[in-house]
Protein backbone atom coordinates (compact mmCIF):
# COMPACT_ATOMS: atom_id res chain seq x y z
CA UNK A 1 0.00 0.00 0.00
CA UNK A 2 2.83 2.45 1.05
CA UNK A 3 4.50 1.56 -2.49
CA UNK A 4 1.32 2.56 -4.37
CA UNK A 5 1.57 5.81 -2.67
CA UNK A 6 4.84 6.45 -3.50
CA UNK A 7 4.07 5.39 -6.90
CA UNK A 8 1.77 7.97 -6.73
CA UNK A 9 3.93 10.66 -5.40
CA UNK A 10 6.22 10.06 -8.47
CA UNK A 11 3.47 10.15 -10.95
CA UNK A 12 1.78 12.93 -9.81
CA UNK A 13 5.07 14.84 -8.66
CA UNK A 14 4.76 15.01 -5.11
CA UNK A 15 8.54 14.67 -3.71
CA UNK A 16 7.24 16.30 -0.85
CA UNK A 17 4.82 13.87 0.49
CA UNK A 18 7.05 10.97 -0.78
CA UNK A 19 10.03 12.24 1.99
CA UNK A 20 7.08 10.64 4.55
CA UNK A 21 5.84 8.25 3.16
CA UNK A 22 9.64 6.80 2.78
CA UNK A 23 10.24 7.09 6.34
CA UNK A 24 6.85 5.13 6.71
CA UNK A 25 8.57 2.43 4.61
CA UNK A 26 11.83 2.20 6.38
CA UNK A 27 9.44 1.87 9.70
CA UNK A 28 7.18 -1.13 8.23
CA UNK A 29 10.40 -2.60 6.96
CA UNK A 30 12.38 -2.41 9.77
CA UNK A 31 10.27 -2.07 13.18
CA UNK A 32 12.09 -2.06 16.46
CA UNK A 33 9.87 -2.68 19.68
CA UNK A 34 12.44 -2.54 22.48
CA UNK A 35 10.60 -4.45 25.87
CA UNK A 36 12.37 -3.42 28.83
CA UNK A 37 12.40 -6.50 31.89
CA UNK A 38 12.65 -4.55 35.02
CA UNK A 39 12.00 -5.64 38.63
CA UNK A 40 14.43 -5.79 42.12
CA UNK A 41 17.67 -7.74 42.51
CA UNK A 42 17.56 -11.80 42.19
CA UNK A 43 13.89 -12.17 41.27
CA UNK A 44 14.95 -13.92 37.75
CA UNK A 45 14.61 -10.91 35.27
CA UNK A 46 17.76 -12.92 33.28
CA UNK A 47 16.11 -16.14 33.56
CA UNK A 48 13.38 -15.18 32.13
CA UNK A 49 14.56 -13.28 29.29
CA UNK A 50 17.17 -16.60 28.52
CA UNK A 51 14.32 -19.01 28.84
CA UNK A 52 12.03 -16.64 26.10
CA UNK A 53 14.48 -17.13 23.58
CA UNK A 54 15.80 -20.19 24.51
CA UNK A 55 19.18 -19.90 24.95
CA UNK A 56 21.79 -18.37 27.74
CA UNK A 57 22.66 -15.12 26.71
CA UNK A 58 21.88 -13.17 30.15
CA UNK A 59 24.20 -13.97 32.88
CA UNK A 60 22.88 -15.98 35.78
CA UNK A 61 24.28 -16.34 39.03
CA UNK A 62 23.62 -16.82 42.85
CA UNK A 63 26.32 -14.60 43.83
CA UNK A 64 26.05 -11.66 41.37
CA UNK A 65 23.76 -9.47 40.10
CA UNK A 66 23.46 -7.69 36.64
CA UNK A 67 25.06 -4.27 36.68
CA UNK A 68 24.41 -3.07 33.28
CA UNK A 69 21.49 -3.41 30.87
CA UNK A 70 21.48 -6.36 27.93
CA UNK A 71 20.28 -5.99 24.98
CA UNK A 72 19.39 -8.89 23.14
CA UNK A 73 17.72 -8.71 19.64
CA UNK A 74 17.74 -11.04 16.43
CA UNK A 75 21.03 -11.56 13.95
CA UNK A 76 21.53 -13.86 10.90
CA UNK A 77 24.83 -15.26 13.45
CA UNK A 78 25.48 -15.08 17.33
CA UNK A 79 27.32 -12.28 18.25
CA UNK A 80 27.84 -9.99 20.84
CA UNK A 81 29.22 -6.29 21.48
CA UNK A 82 30.09 -4.02 24.08
CA UNK A 83 28.57 -0.33 24.17
CA UNK A 84 30.29 2.92 25.42
CA UNK A 85 29.12 6.12 26.06
CA UNK A 86 31.40 8.46 24.32
CA UNK A 87 31.29 11.34 21.81
CA UNK A 88 30.44 9.82 19.25
CA UNK A 89 29.26 6.68 20.25
CA UNK A 90 31.29 3.50 20.77
CA UNK A 91 30.96 -0.35 19.93
CA UNK A 92 33.65 -3.15 20.43
CA UNK A 93 32.86 -6.50 19.13
CA UNK A 94 33.52 -9.18 21.91
CA UNK A 95 33.08 -13.02 22.41
CA UNK A 96 30.17 -14.43 23.56
CA UNK A 97 31.94 -16.28 25.97
CA UNK A 98 33.40 -13.02 27.48
CA UNK A 99 29.27 -11.64 27.74
CA UNK A 100 29.61 -12.44 31.39
CA UNK A 101 32.93 -10.38 32.20
CA UNK A 102 31.05 -6.93 31.53
CA UNK A 103 27.56 -7.66 32.39
CA UNK A 104 27.82 -9.14 36.24
CA UNK A 105 28.79 -6.88 39.08
CA UNK A 106 32.51 -6.66 39.96
CA UNK A 107 33.46 -7.30 36.18
CA UNK A 108 34.79 -5.47 33.84
CA UNK A 109 35.27 -2.10 34.81
CA UNK A 110 32.79 0.01 34.01
CA UNK A 111 34.92 3.31 32.48
CA UNK A 112 37.82 2.55 30.31
CA UNK A 113 40.83 4.49 30.65
CA UNK A 114 40.13 7.65 27.91
CA UNK A 115 36.90 8.15 29.97
CA UNK A 116 34.26 5.88 27.65
CA UNK A 117 31.86 4.44 30.16
CA UNK A 118 30.38 1.27 29.70
CA UNK A 119 26.36 1.15 28.90
CA UNK A 120 25.43 -1.97 28.16
CA UNK A 121 26.44 -5.01 26.19
CA UNK A 122 24.15 -5.90 22.83
CA UNK A 123 23.73 -9.88 22.31
CA UNK A 124 23.10 -10.68 18.98
CA UNK A 125 21.13 -14.34 17.95
CA UNK A 126 19.03 -16.00 15.36
CA UNK A 127 15.59 -16.63 17.24
CA UNK A 128 12.17 -16.81 15.52
CA UNK A 129 10.58 -14.59 18.64
CA UNK A 130 13.24 -11.78 18.19
CA UNK A 131 12.66 -11.76 14.11
CA UNK A 132 9.97 -9.10 14.04
CA UNK A 133 12.15 -6.32 15.26
CA UNK A 134 11.56 -7.15 19.38
CA UNK A 135 14.76 -6.45 21.42
CA UNK A 136 14.12 -7.51 25.36
CA UNK A 137 16.26 -5.26 27.48
CA UNK A 138 17.54 -7.32 30.83
CA UNK A 139 18.23 -4.52 33.45
CA UNK A 140 19.89 -4.51 36.77
CA UNK A 141 17.52 -4.50 39.72
CA UNK A 142 15.96 -1.77 40.77
CA UNK A 143 17.01 -2.13 44.65
CA UNK A 144 14.23 -0.12 45.99
CA UNK A 145 12.06 2.69 44.27
CA UNK A 146 14.32 5.58 45.22
CA UNK A 147 17.74 3.77 44.19
CA UNK A 148 19.92 5.08 40.97
CA UNK A 149 19.17 1.59 39.75
CA UNK A 150 15.26 2.51 40.09
CA UNK A 151 16.10 5.66 38.49
CA UNK A 152 17.69 3.95 35.44
CA UNK A 153 15.35 1.29 34.87
CA UNK A 154 12.97 4.04 34.51
CA UNK A 155 14.53 5.83 32.39
CA UNK A 156 14.78 2.86 30.30
CA UNK A 157 10.95 2.34 30.50
CA UNK A 158 10.44 5.71 29.48
CA UNK A 159 12.60 4.64 25.75
CA UNK A 160 10.04 1.58 25.50
CA UNK A 161 7.60 -0.04 24.13
CA UNK A 162 6.47 -2.38 26.31
CA UNK A 163 7.68 -3.45 30.20
CA UNK A 164 7.83 -6.74 31.73
CA UNK A 165 7.99 -6.46 35.32
CA UNK A 166 9.51 -9.53 37.20
CA UNK A 167 8.90 -10.17 41.00
CA UNK A 168 9.39 -13.77 42.68
CA UNK A 169 6.97 -15.89 43.80
CA UNK A 170 8.82 -15.92 47.59
CA UNK A 171 6.39 -12.91 49.05
CA UNK A 172 3.64 -10.66 47.36
CA UNK A 173 4.58 -7.45 46.21
CA UNK A 174 5.94 -4.72 48.21
CA UNK A 175 5.02 -1.42 47.95
CA UNK A 176 8.48 -0.06 46.34
CA UNK A 177 7.46 -2.58 43.72
CA UNK A 178 4.08 -1.28 42.95
CA UNK A 179 4.97 2.55 43.16
CA UNK A 180 7.25 1.17 40.43
CA UNK A 181 4.81 -0.25 38.57
CA UNK A 182 2.70 2.97 38.65
CA UNK A 183 5.29 5.10 37.31
CA UNK A 184 5.87 3.06 35.16
CA UNK A 185 2.36 2.67 33.51
CA UNK A 186 2.82 6.69 33.32
CA UNK A 187 5.77 6.28 31.32
CA UNK A 188 4.95 3.59 29.29
CA UNK A 189 1.56 2.35 27.20
CA UNK A 190 2.12 -1.61 27.49
CA UNK A 191 2.85 -3.11 30.99
CA UNK A 192 2.58 -6.65 32.61
CA UNK A 193 3.69 -8.29 35.59
CA UNK A 194 5.41 -11.71 35.74
CA UNK A 195 5.67 -13.83 38.94
CA UNK A 196 8.41 -15.97 38.80
CA UNK A 197 10.20 -19.15 40.29
CA UNK A 198 6.75 -20.61 40.77
CA UNK A 199 9.33 -24.25 40.12
CA UNK A 200 10.23 -22.90 43.94
CA UNK A 201 7.74 -22.04 46.03
CA UNK A 202 4.63 -24.54 46.03
CA UNK A 203 2.80 -21.63 47.67
CA UNK A 204 3.12 -19.49 44.62
CA UNK A 205 -0.82 -19.50 44.18
CA UNK A 206 -1.65 -18.11 46.90
CA UNK A 207 1.13 -15.32 46.39
CA UNK A 208 -0.84 -14.74 42.71
CA UNK A 209 -3.74 -14.31 44.13
CA UNK A 210 -2.47 -11.51 46.41
CA UNK A 211 -1.24 -9.81 43.92
CA UNK A 212 -3.89 -10.31 41.97
CA UNK A 213 -5.52 -8.09 44.89
CA UNK A 214 -2.64 -5.53 45.13
CA UNK A 215 -2.49 -4.69 41.01
CA UNK A 216 -6.24 -4.60 40.85
CA UNK A 217 -6.45 -1.55 43.62
CA UNK A 218 -3.28 0.19 43.01
CA UNK A 219 -1.85 -0.65 39.27
CA UNK A 220 -4.65 -2.38 36.75
CA UNK A 221 -1.62 -4.33 34.76
CA UNK A 222 -2.00 -8.16 33.40
CA UNK A 223 -0.36 -10.66 35.61
CA UNK A 224 1.40 -13.83 34.79
CA UNK A 225 3.27 -16.84 36.40
CA UNK A 226 5.97 -18.78 34.96
CA UNK A 227 8.90 -21.24 36.20
CA UNK A 228 12.10 -20.48 33.43
CA UNK A 229 13.56 -23.12 34.45
CA UNK A 230 10.51 -25.88 33.15
CA UNK A 231 10.51 -23.85 29.96
CA UNK A 232 14.31 -24.30 29.42
CA UNK A 233 14.00 -28.11 29.86
CA UNK A 234 10.71 -28.06 27.61
CA UNK A 235 12.63 -26.21 25.30
CA UNK A 236 15.45 -28.51 25.33
CA UNK A 237 13.15 -31.63 25.33
CA UNK A 238 10.94 -30.40 22.91
CA UNK A 239 8.24 -30.97 25.40
CA UNK A 240 4.70 -29.08 24.22
CA UNK A 241 3.22 -30.15 27.68
CA UNK A 242 5.47 -28.92 29.94
CA UNK A 243 6.16 -25.50 28.35
CA UNK A 244 2.54 -25.28 28.93
CA UNK A 245 3.24 -26.28 32.77
CA UNK A 246 5.84 -23.48 32.86
CA UNK A 247 2.98 -20.77 31.75
CA UNK A 248 5.40 -19.13 29.04
CA UNK A 249 2.66 -20.01 26.24
CA UNK A 250 0.47 -17.27 28.33
CA UNK A 251 3.54 -14.75 28.03
CA UNK A 252 4.71 -14.97 24.82
CA UNK A 253 1.37 -14.68 23.64
CA UNK A 254 0.77 -11.84 25.34
CA UNK A 255 4.30 -10.61 23.63
CA UNK A 256 3.33 -11.37 20.24
CA UNK A 257 -0.48 -10.32 20.34
CA UNK A 258 -0.10 -7.37 22.91
CA UNK A 259 2.54 -5.77 22.37
CA UNK A 260 3.93 -6.83 19.46
CA UNK A 261 0.46 -6.88 17.76
CA UNK A 262 0.09 -3.48 19.38
CA UNK A 263 3.17 -2.09 17.39
CA UNK A 264 2.68 -3.48 14.08
CA UNK A 265 -0.87 -1.73 14.32
CA UNK A 266 0.34 1.68 15.09
CA UNK A 267 2.86 1.03 12.35
CA UNK A 268 0.09 0.72 10.10
CA UNK A 269 -2.11 3.26 11.49
CA UNK A 270 1.18 5.36 10.64
CA UNK A 271 1.49 4.36 6.81
CA UNK A 272 -2.54 4.32 6.38
CA UNK A 273 -2.22 8.06 7.71
CA UNK A 274 0.24 8.61 5.74
CA UNK A 275 -1.25 7.62 1.84
CA UNK A 276 -4.60 9.21 3.13
CA UNK A 277 -2.87 12.76 3.54
CA UNK A 278 -1.62 11.96 -0.09
CA UNK A 279 -5.08 10.89 -1.20
CA UNK A 280 -6.50 13.78 0.24
CA UNK A 281 -4.53 16.28 -1.47
CA UNK A 282 -4.75 14.51 -4.31
CA UNK A 283 -8.44 14.56 -4.71
CA UNK A 284 -8.60 18.04 -3.99
CA UNK A 285 -6.40 18.88 -7.05
CA UNK A 286 -8.73 16.91 -9.71
CA UNK A 287 -11.55 17.98 -7.92
CA UNK A 288 -10.76 21.52 -8.29
CA UNK A 289 -9.27 20.75 -11.95
CA UNK A 290 -12.71 18.73 -12.59
CA UNK A 291 -15.39 21.42 -11.52
CA UNK A 292 -13.38 23.58 -13.90
CA UNK A 293 -13.40 21.50 -16.51
CA UNK A 294 -16.98 20.52 -15.93
CA UNK A 295 -18.40 23.84 -16.07
CA UNK A 296 -16.50 26.45 -18.21
CA UNK A 297 -18.63 29.37 -16.28
CA UNK A 298 -18.00 27.82 -12.72
CA UNK A 299 -13.38 27.88 -13.80
CA UNK A 300 -13.52 31.73 -13.03
CA UNK A 301 -15.13 30.85 -9.48
CA UNK A 302 -13.31 28.05 -8.66
CA UNK A 303 -9.56 29.78 -9.61
CA UNK A 304 -10.77 32.48 -6.76
CA UNK A 305 -11.31 29.89 -4.32
CA UNK A 306 -8.23 28.04 -4.89
CA UNK A 307 -6.14 31.75 -4.33
CA UNK A 308 -8.71 32.32 -0.92
CA UNK A 309 -7.28 28.91 -0.31
CA UNK A 310 -3.76 29.76 -1.22
CA UNK A 311 -3.86 32.93 1.26
CA UNK A 312 -4.79 31.09 3.78
CA UNK A 313 -1.95 27.86 3.42
CA UNK A 314 0.56 30.79 2.97
CA UNK A 315 -0.79 32.19 6.35
CA UNK A 316 0.11 28.58 7.89
CA UNK A 317 4.30 29.07 6.93
CA UNK A 318 4.55 32.19 9.27
CA UNK A 319 4.98 32.92 12.65
CA UNK A 320 1.91 34.99 13.02
CA UNK A 321 0.16 31.40 12.61
CA UNK A 322 -1.97 30.48 15.49
CA UNK A 323 -0.01 27.05 15.94
CA UNK A 324 3.23 28.97 16.09
CA UNK A 325 2.16 31.70 18.35
CA UNK A 326 1.09 28.59 20.54
CA UNK A 327 4.31 26.52 20.08
CA UNK A 328 6.85 29.40 21.28
CA UNK A 329 4.73 30.64 23.98
CA UNK A 330 3.96 27.01 25.44
CA UNK A 331 7.66 26.06 25.11
CA UNK A 332 8.71 29.33 27.08
CA UNK A 333 5.58 28.38 29.60
CA UNK A 334 7.11 24.92 29.46
CA UNK A 335 10.70 25.78 30.14
CA UNK A 336 10.02 28.32 32.96
CA UNK A 337 7.41 24.96 34.98
CA UNK A 338 9.93 22.28 34.43
CA UNK A 339 13.03 24.49 35.85
CA UNK A 340 10.52 25.77 38.91
CA UNK A 341 9.48 22.37 39.44
CA UNK A 342 13.45 20.89 39.05
CA UNK A 343 14.56 23.87 41.60
CA UNK A 344 11.55 23.00 44.21
CA UNK A 345 12.52 19.12 44.39
CA UNK A 346 15.73 20.11 45.01
CA UNK A 347 15.62 22.47 47.68
CA UNK A 348 13.21 19.37 49.31
CA UNK A 349 16.23 16.89 49.16
CA UNK A 350 18.42 19.91 50.50
CA UNK A 351 15.91 20.59 53.34
CA UNK A 352 15.61 16.61 54.41
CA UNK A 353 19.49 16.27 54.26
CA UNK A 354 19.94 19.09 56.48
CA UNK A 355 17.57 17.69 59.10
CA UNK A 356 19.44 14.40 58.71
CA UNK A 357 22.68 16.39 59.21
CA UNK A 358 21.59 18.28 61.99
CA UNK A 359 20.22 14.77 64.00
CA UNK A 360 23.72 13.22 63.81
CA UNK A 361 27.39 13.62 63.63
CA UNK A 362 28.48 13.47 59.66
CA UNK A 363 31.20 11.66 60.72
CA UNK A 364 28.99 8.88 61.58
CA UNK A 365 26.49 8.62 59.24
CA UNK A 366 28.57 10.26 55.95
CA UNK A 367 28.52 6.20 54.18
CA UNK A 368 24.79 6.37 54.24
CA UNK A 369 24.21 9.77 53.53
CA UNK A 370 26.21 9.91 49.74
CA UNK A 371 24.35 6.78 48.16
CA UNK A 372 20.97 8.16 50.11
CA UNK A 373 21.64 11.42 47.79
CA UNK A 374 22.48 10.23 44.74
CA UNK A 375 19.10 8.38 45.02
CA UNK A 376 17.32 11.21 46.40
CA UNK A 377 18.73 13.33 43.27
CA UNK A 378 17.97 10.46 40.82
CA UNK A 379 14.47 10.08 41.77
CA UNK A 380 13.32 13.54 41.56
CA UNK A 381 15.27 14.34 38.09
CA UNK A 382 13.14 11.02 36.84
CA UNK A 383 9.76 13.00 38.52
CA UNK A 384 10.94 16.13 36.78
CA UNK A 385 11.10 14.18 33.22
CA UNK A 386 7.72 12.46 33.62
CA UNK A 387 6.45 16.19 34.02
CA UNK A 388 8.56 17.34 30.81
CA UNK A 389 7.39 14.62 28.57
CA UNK A 390 3.83 14.63 29.84
CA UNK A 391 3.22 18.30 29.23
CA UNK A 392 5.68 18.17 26.04
CA UNK A 393 2.91 16.09 24.33
CA UNK A 394 -0.13 17.86 25.68
CA UNK A 395 2.04 20.61 23.89
CA UNK A 396 2.58 18.68 20.74
CA UNK A 397 -1.68 17.86 21.01
CA UNK A 398 -2.29 21.58 21.31
CA UNK A 399 -0.32 22.87 17.98
CA UNK A 400 -1.33 19.94 16.29
CA UNK A 401 -5.57 21.10 17.15
CA UNK A 402 -4.69 24.65 15.91
CA UNK A 403 -3.00 23.40 12.99
CA UNK A 404 -6.23 21.14 12.00
CA UNK A 405 -8.36 24.53 12.30
CA UNK A 406 -6.68 26.12 9.03
CA UNK A 407 -5.96 22.54 7.45
CA UNK A 408 -6.39 18.45 7.76
CA UNK A 409 -3.10 17.03 8.10
CA UNK A 410 -1.22 14.49 10.28
CA UNK A 411 -0.22 15.11 14.28
CA UNK A 412 3.21 14.54 14.73
CA UNK A 413 4.44 13.32 18.73
CA UNK A 414 7.38 14.91 19.74
CA UNK A 415 9.78 12.87 20.36
CA UNK A 416 11.50 13.29 24.30
CA UNK A 417 14.97 12.86 24.57
CA UNK A 418 16.70 10.03 26.30
CA UNK A 419 16.85 11.17 30.01
CA UNK A 420 18.96 7.82 31.29
CA UNK A 421 22.47 9.81 31.12
CA UNK A 422 20.27 12.18 33.77
CA UNK A 423 19.24 9.21 35.75
CA UNK A 424 22.42 7.99 36.47
CA UNK A 425 23.44 11.13 38.19
CA UNK A 426 27.08 12.52 38.67
CA UNK A 427 29.63 11.07 41.13
CA UNK A 428 30.03 11.96 44.54
CA UNK A 429 32.86 13.89 45.02
CA UNK A 430 33.95 16.30 47.69
CA UNK A 431 36.63 17.51 49.37
CA UNK A 432 35.77 17.56 53.39
CA UNK A 433 37.10 16.56 56.62
CA UNK A 434 34.75 14.52 58.39
CA UNK A 435 37.33 12.66 60.62
CA UNK A 436 36.46 12.75 64.55
CA UNK A 437 39.77 13.50 66.66
CA UNK A 438 41.56 10.88 68.10
CA UNK A 439 42.30 9.63 71.49
CA UNK A 440 45.67 11.36 71.78
CA UNK A 441 44.12 14.56 69.94
CA UNK A 442 41.47 13.78 72.70
CA UNK A 443 43.97 13.62 75.65
CA UNK A 444 46.02 16.91 74.24
CA UNK A 445 42.94 18.57 74.62
CA UNK A 446 41.83 17.95 77.97
CA UNK A 447 45.66 18.31 78.99
CA UNK A 448 45.57 21.66 77.48
CA UNK A 449 42.31 22.84 78.97
CA UNK A 450 43.12 20.78 82.72
CA UNK A 451 46.51 22.68 82.62
CA UNK A 452 45.34 26.12 81.67
CA UNK A 453 42.29 25.58 84.32
CA UNK A 454 44.45 24.64 87.46
CA UNK A 455 47.25 27.00 86.33
CA UNK A 456 44.61 29.85 86.75
CA UNK A 457 43.06 28.97 90.02
CA UNK A 458 46.93 28.22 91.41
CA UNK A 459 47.59 32.26 90.84
CA UNK A 460 44.29 33.10 91.64
CA UNK A 461 45.03 30.93 95.22
CA UNK A 462 48.43 32.59 95.91
CA UNK A 463 47.28 36.02 94.76
CA UNK A 464 45.30 36.20 97.33
CA UNK A 465 47.36 33.82 99.79
CA UNK A 466 45.34 30.79 100.02
CA UNK A 467 46.46 27.13 98.78
CA UNK A 468 44.69 25.11 96.80
CA UNK A 469 46.74 22.00 97.12
CA UNK A 470 44.65 18.77 95.75
CA UNK A 471 41.83 21.32 95.04
CA UNK A 472 43.28 22.99 91.87
CA UNK A 473 44.04 19.09 90.54
CA UNK A 474 40.12 18.87 90.43
CA UNK A 475 39.72 21.87 89.01
CA UNK A 476 41.78 21.02 86.24
CA UNK A 477 39.94 17.70 85.72
CA UNK A 478 36.68 19.68 85.82
CA UNK A 479 38.59 22.43 83.20
CA UNK A 480 39.65 19.87 81.17
CA UNK A 481 36.56 17.80 80.49
CA UNK A 482 34.57 20.68 79.87
CA UNK A 483 36.68 22.16 76.95
CA UNK A 484 37.04 18.90 75.43
CA UNK A 485 32.98 18.97 75.71
CA UNK A 486 32.91 22.13 73.95
CA UNK A 487 35.95 21.50 71.00
CA UNK A 488 34.07 17.94 70.42
CA UNK A 489 31.13 20.06 70.09
CA UNK A 490 32.69 23.10 67.93
CA UNK A 491 34.16 19.88 65.41
CA UNK A 492 30.74 18.17 65.47
CA UNK A 493 29.58 22.17 63.81
CA UNK A 494 32.33 22.15 61.78
CA UNK A 495 31.54 19.07 59.99
CA UNK A 496 28.02 19.55 59.57
CA UNK A 497 28.78 22.37 57.94
CA UNK A 498 30.83 20.91 55.65
CA UNK A 499 28.56 17.88 54.98
CA UNK A 500 26.14 20.77 54.26
CA UNK A 501 28.25 22.98 52.03
CA UNK A 502 29.20 19.65 49.95
CA UNK A 503 25.19 18.53 49.80
CA UNK A 504 24.63 22.30 48.26
CA UNK A 505 27.88 21.56 45.63
CA UNK A 506 26.42 18.53 44.52
CA UNK A 507 22.55 19.73 44.15
CA UNK A 508 23.57 23.11 42.43
CA UNK A 509 25.82 20.75 39.94
CA UNK A 510 23.09 18.12 39.30
CA UNK A 511 20.41 20.54 38.84
CA UNK A 512 22.41 23.08 36.78
CA UNK A 513 23.27 20.21 34.21
CA UNK A 514 19.44 18.86 34.32
CA UNK A 515 18.36 22.27 33.81
CA UNK A 516 20.76 22.50 30.64
CA UNK A 517 19.37 19.06 29.53
CA UNK A 518 15.60 20.14 29.90
CA UNK A 519 15.99 23.25 28.08
CA UNK A 520 18.20 21.61 25.10
CA UNK A 521 15.43 18.77 25.43
CA UNK A 522 12.58 21.50 24.85
CA UNK A 523 14.50 23.09 22.08
CA UNK A 524 14.64 19.56 20.38
CA UNK A 525 10.66 18.93 20.73
CA UNK A 526 10.16 22.86 19.67
CA UNK A 527 12.23 22.51 16.67
CA UNK A 528 10.78 18.88 15.60
CA UNK A 529 7.23 20.56 15.77
CA UNK A 530 8.08 23.50 13.89
CA UNK A 531 10.00 21.84 10.97
CA UNK A 532 6.72 18.79 11.24
CA UNK A 533 3.67 21.67 10.86
CA UNK A 534 6.32 23.47 8.47
CA UNK A 535 6.35 20.88 6.32
CA UNK A 536 2.77 20.00 5.93
CA UNK A 537 2.40 23.98 5.18
CA UNK A 538 4.72 23.68 2.48
CA UNK A 539 2.95 19.66 1.49
CA UNK A 540 -0.97 21.70 1.42
CA UNK A 541 0.48 25.24 -0.50
CA UNK A 542 2.52 22.76 -3.48
CA UNK A 543 -0.94 21.07 -3.82
CA UNK A 544 -2.98 24.11 -3.80
CA UNK A 545 -0.83 25.56 -5.88
CA UNK A 546 -1.08 22.67 -8.09
CA UNK A 547 -4.57 22.98 -8.36
CA UNK A 548 -4.64 26.66 -8.60
CA UNK A 549 -2.26 26.12 -12.18
CA UNK A 550 -4.61 23.06 -13.21
CA UNK A 551 -8.03 24.91 -12.60
CA UNK A 552 -6.48 27.85 -14.61
CA UNK A 553 -5.43 26.03 -17.56
CA UNK A 554 -8.60 24.18 -17.40
CA UNK A 555 -10.87 27.63 -18.09
CA UNK A 556 -8.51 28.40 -21.65
CA UNK A 557 -8.94 25.00 -22.69
CA UNK A 558 -11.34 24.59 -25.79
CA UNK A 559 -14.47 21.87 -25.51
CA UNK A 560 -12.88 19.39 -27.01
CA UNK A 561 -9.99 19.94 -24.96
CA UNK A 562 -11.64 19.62 -22.08
CA UNK A 563 -14.08 16.80 -22.66
CA UNK A 564 -10.77 14.84 -23.05
CA UNK A 565 -9.40 16.16 -20.43
CA UNK A 566 -12.13 15.60 -18.48
CA UNK A 567 -11.84 11.76 -18.87
CA UNK A 568 -8.54 11.68 -17.66
CA UNK A 569 -9.26 13.43 -14.47
CA UNK A 570 -11.90 11.38 -14.09
CA UNK A 571 -9.76 8.07 -14.08
CA UNK A 572 -7.60 10.19 -11.36
CA UNK A 573 -9.58 10.63 -9.64
CA UNK A 574 -10.85 6.70 -9.50
CA UNK A 575 -6.80 5.62 -8.85
CA UNK A 576 -6.89 7.73 -5.73
CA UNK A 577 -9.80 6.94 -4.38
CA UNK A 578 -9.35 3.20 -4.73
CA UNK A 579 -5.73 4.06 -3.06
CA UNK A 580 -7.65 5.39 -0.44
CA UNK A 581 -10.02 2.55 -0.21
CA UNK A 582 -7.16 0.27 0.33
CA UNK A 583 -5.60 1.98 2.56
CA UNK A 584 -8.23 2.24 4.62
CA UNK A 585 -8.98 -1.66 4.73
CA UNK A 586 -5.67 -2.60 6.08
CA UNK A 587 -7.20 0.40 8.91
CA UNK A 588 -9.71 -2.01 9.32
Amino acid sequence: MVDLGLRACTAYDRPDTAARLTAARRALADPVLHIVVAGEFKQGKSSLVNALVGATVCPVDDDVATAVPTYVRHGAQPEASVLFEAEPPRRETIPLADVRRYVVERGEPHARADGARLTGVEVRIPRKILAGGLVLVDTPGVGGLGSPHAAASLAAVSMADAVIFVTGAAQELTRSEVEFLRRARRLCPTVACVITKTDFYPAWRRIQELNEQHLATHCPVPLMSVSSPLRSRAVKANDTALNAESGFTHLVKFITDQIGGSAVDRLAAEAVAEVVALCDQLDDHFQAERAALADPEAAKRVVQELTAVKSRVEALKTTAAKWNQTLNDGVTDLTADVDHDLRARVRVVIAEADGAIEATDPADTWAEMEPWLQSRMASELLANYELLSERASELSERVGNHFHEAATSLLSRPTVHNPAPLAAVTDFEHKIDLKKMRVTKQAMVALKNAYGGALMFVILGSLVGVSLGPIGIGIGLVMGHRGLREEKKRQVQRRRAEARNAIRRYCDEVSFVASKDSRDTLRRVQRQLRDHYSGLAEELNRSNAQALASASEAAKRTQSDRDKRLKDVDSELVRVRQLRQRAQAVSG
